[in-house]
């Protein structure tokens, strides 16, 4: 009944406001299902994880997630991409398009997206993105002023990973930002 709403709705802002609305009602059979742990087949499952996503909250989409990748659920037909692959894709998806508006994305969010994602397989390009995204992330919680070394190394060590995974991902100048504050914070350090 849910799906047929949606269908009636032409703008993915307004399904994704909808969807919104309609997952709390969800919430009582989500935490049962994840509970119980049986990992039996779910599609109801699989798409409120889809749904959680396109409304934005990701720490639920990743709880979900985090389930599914773990009893190997399938998703439904009408996706094509495996499960890792879909939620490492859309949450980078969702945080680069925050970041080019100049708006932080919440690092934990990609850190757990990376995480439950890594020993899955997906295109390069995929993985690239998460990768790109935690990059940005890292780049933009830096203090130009007095950088931390160690946020600037985890930038750096994700930017270059971005672009060693896909040269056309879009972190090159990032990554020459980072270069140049590691070099700028090196030269600032004191010699003992």
């Amino acid at each position: 009944q849910d799906r047929l709403r949606l269908k009636q709705v032409q703008s993915e802002q307004g399904k994704a406001e909808l969807k919104r609305l309609l997952i709390p009602a969800y919430a009582p059979y989500i935490e049962g299902v994840l509970s119980a742990g049986n990992g039996a087949q779910d599609d109801v499952l699989t798409t409120l994880m889809v749904w959680s996503i396109d409304a934005g909250d990701f720490v639920s989409a990743l709880h979900i997630g985090a389930y599914v990748l773990k009893h190997n659920l399938k998703m439904p037909d009408r996706f094509a991409r495996t499960t890792g692959c879909l939620l490492a894709e859309e949450v980078a998806n969702a945080a680069l398009k925050q970041q080019k508006a100049g708006e932080p994305f919440d690092r934990f969010v990609l850190t757990l997206a990376a995480d439950i994602t890594a020993e899955h397989d997906m295109p390069d390009q995929a993985r690239a993105k998460l990768h790109l995204a935690l990059g940005k992330a890292y780049l933009a919680e830096l203090d130009e002023a007095t950088p931390n070394a160690e946020g600037l190394e985890e930038a750096r060590a994700n930017l270059a990973r971005a672009i060693d995974l896909h040269s056309n991902c879009g972190g090159k100048k990032d990554l020459e930002r980072v270069d140049r504050l590691l070099k700028k914070h090196a030269e600032s350090k004191p010699t003992e």
